[in-house]
This record gives C-alpha cells, sequence and structure tokens, in this order.
C-alpha cells in the first residue's frame, strides 16, 4: 500500500528529509517576515548561546506583534543575554506579549501585580492565565484561595475553564 510522504500543515509541501533542508525552509519563512519562524529561530539561536542573534529575531518578531517574541524578549532582558538588563523593557514586552494571549506572560503579570501588592489584580491575571491553560496560575490561585483570598465560585468556574482549555490542545 502506498503511503502519503509527510507534509507542511500549513503549505502542504512534503516534509523536510534533512536538518539543512528545515532550516532553510525556515529562513524562507523568516525571510517572508513570519514572526512564528522568527521566534523559532530566536529559540535556536539562544540555545546555541547567540544571544545577540536570539535578541534580533525575538526583535523582528515583536516589531510585528508577535506575543511569543515580546515575551521572550521580556526573558531577554530579566536575564541581560544579548542586552544589558532592563527592567522597565522587561515589564513593556511582558505586558505586551500578556496582552497578545500568552498565557505564561500573564502569569507573570500577575506575579509582578502581587509583588507591588496589587493582589486584586494579580488574581484577575492570573484567572486570565489559567483560563488559557497557565498551570502556574493554577497553583497561584490555590495558595491564594487556600489564604482566603477570593470566593469558592470564582476558583470552580477558573478550575473548569482551565480543564476546558487543557482539553482543547489535546
Amino acid at each position: 500500500q502506498d503511503r502519503l510522504e509527510p507534509t507542511c500543515p500549513f503549505c502542504r509541501h512534503p516534509a523536510p528529509k534533512s536538518k539543512e533542508e528545515e532550516d532553510m525552509n525556515i529562513m524562507k519563512r523568516v525571510t517572508a517576515k513570519d514572526p512564528v519562524a522568527m521566534t523559532h529561530m530566536g529559540l535556536v539561536r539562544y540555545r546555541s548561546g547567540d544571544y545577540g542573534g536570539a535578541f534580533r529575531y525575538q526583535n523582528l518578531a515583536a516589531e510585528l506583534g508577535h506575543a511569543g517574541g515580546h515575551f521572550q524578549l521580556s526573558c531577554l532582558y530579566r536575564k541581560g543575554q544579548g542586552v544589558e538588563k532592563d527592567r522597565k523593557k522587561e515589564v513593556y514586552h511582558l505586558e505586551q506579549a500578556a496582552i497578545g494571549g500568552h498565557p505564561k506572560a500573564r502569569y507573570n503579570v500577575g506575579c509582578e501585580d502581587k509583588k507591588n501588592g496589587r493582589m486584586d489584580r494579580a488574581m484577575k491575571h492570573w484567572i486570565i492565565a489559567a483560563t488559557l491553560g497557565c498551570d502556574d496560575s493554577i497553583d497561584a490561585l490555590k495558595v491564594c484561595f487556600r489564604a482566603g483570598i477570593g470566593n469558592k465560585d470564582d476558583f470552580a468556574a477558573t478550575l473548569r475553564a482551565h480543564q476546558a482549555a487543557v482539553e482543547a490542545t489535546k
């Protein structure tokens, strides 16, 4: 029986047969201004220790409005990798990623609010992140609920929304 060749789910071209071919395809997408490909290349550069290259690709993705690019830039600014540590830029990119729908960024914005004494805002951010499927937010909300912060109905609704988000990604 003839088997179909695996194809790209986006363009339906045959899947690359080598790492070089895969890299070439990703670079074509970067050249075409695909922010997802730019974020991917930024992560590849980051893992190889090229923090300057990681910054360049993540910055390009963020300029195109990609939430993942903003989130990765916030991480680079927090750690001072490829750029000087800059708290204002870290928080700015974290907020942009959260606005763009990045669950971990939304969780981190909640943590920032908690550090700054704005517990009500922190809980709102964690509820939103939990409904997007962020497990860390559920853990933070559990701690709050055990401490008597928040109500049982909101926590139950958030748990149901989190479960639905997790099921939707399976």
